[in-house]
């Protein structure tokens, strides 16, 4: 069936940041240095991970293919928001708000999914340590990045099928930063309660149980680490895993709270500061939460660094 029998609208509009007047051009620019901030920081942590074998681990594996999921999940919303705060004209194609919508929670369950499998390799590394290398083989790192991957893709087809098949015949302001399941269900003339339930029960299933899971699995390793006698060994021990819990806190902690509701009325202030924190806040400071609290990365940084520049000056000695 032909996609203008489901709905008479071409395009939405895009509201953005509604009544930021003559801060428009300082907003930009702060949004702008955050994303050049995070593409840079998280293609640095990519490559000095690749490019070290000090830090050819499952742990930096990891986090290596956290950072490269970083730059296409900011890459998805950023740069529409950058054009929306120049333009007076803030539309976006159906068929584009449907794709936005799909990667970004495409890469957002990736992203669930990955910072599990990071905190079962950390649970592995405490708890199992004489077992962890024989479990933890870059076979099971492979599969297990792309099992994440695959499942995070797969995951909101169902959702972006049923928001297609609905009839937008009237108001096409999307009350939000970006697309999403929440703000284009509101503009819908039809009703929509099995679209609320379906992406309650999708999102609780992906965000609750992930969550659930690592947080079994750092209370396991809370109790390992608490068993060891010496304070400098429970430190050592615990801060291999610090960083994640981080950023575990901070992604899981807003997204809980966007998309496990079921209910079909929004508080728009609300959504708009929950979606600057996971969609901006979180891959912004993933890369200052993995270096300052990482010594060994600090330093395969400054071994990289200072490697292209006597690369780069080979008669300097």
């Amino acid at each position: 069936m032909e996609p203008h029998n489901h709905s008479s609208l071409a395009e939405f509009v895009l509201l953005g940041f509604p009544r930021v007047g003559h801060i428009r051009g300082w907003l930009f620019v702060l949004l702008l240095l955050a994303y050049l901030f995070t593409i840079c920081g998280n293609m640095l942590i990519f490559l000095v991970i690749r490019l070290d074998a000090a830090l050819h681990t499952p742990m930096y594996h990891f986090v290596s293919i956290l950072s490269f999921l970083e730059l296409w999940y900011t890459a998805t919303t950023i740069p529409k928001m950058l054009a929306n705060l120049l333009s007076d004209k803030k539309t976006i194609s159906f068929s584009g708000c449907l794709l936005q919508t799909y990667f970004f929670h495409s890469l957002g369950a990736s992203e669930c999914y990955l910072l599990t499998a990071m905190a079962y390799d950390r649970y592995l590394a405490i708890c199992r340590p004489l077992h962890y290398p024989a479990i933890m083989t870059p076979m099971l790192c492979a599969k297990m990045a792309a099992g994440c991957w695959t499942c995070g893709f797969l995951c909101p087809i169902s959702e972006v099928i049923l928001v297609s098949q609905l009839p937008f015949c009237g108001y096409n302001e999307i009350q939000h930063i970006f697309c999403d399941f929440p703000p284009l269900l509101s503009l819908a003339c039809k009703d929509t309660s099995i679209n609320v339930l379906v992406d309650f029960a999708i999102n609780a299933f992906i965000i609750l149980i992930t969550f659930l899971f690592i947080m079994v699995s750092y209370g396991r390793i809370i109790g390992t680490v608490l068993k060891i006698k010496t304070i400098a060994g429970r430190k050592k021990a615990f801060s291999t895993c610090a960083s994640h819990l981080i950023v575990v806190l901070i992604f899981f902690g807003s997204i809980i709270f966007m998309y496990v509701r079921l209910k079909e009325s929004y508080s728009l202030t609300l959504d708009r500061t929950l979606a600057v924190v996971y969609s901006v806040l979180t891959p912004l400071v993933n890369p200052i939460i993995y270096s300052l609290r990482n010594k060994e990365l600090i330093k395969a940084i400054k071994r990289t660094i200072f490697r292209k520049g006597e690369r780069a000056n080979p008669t300097q000695h």
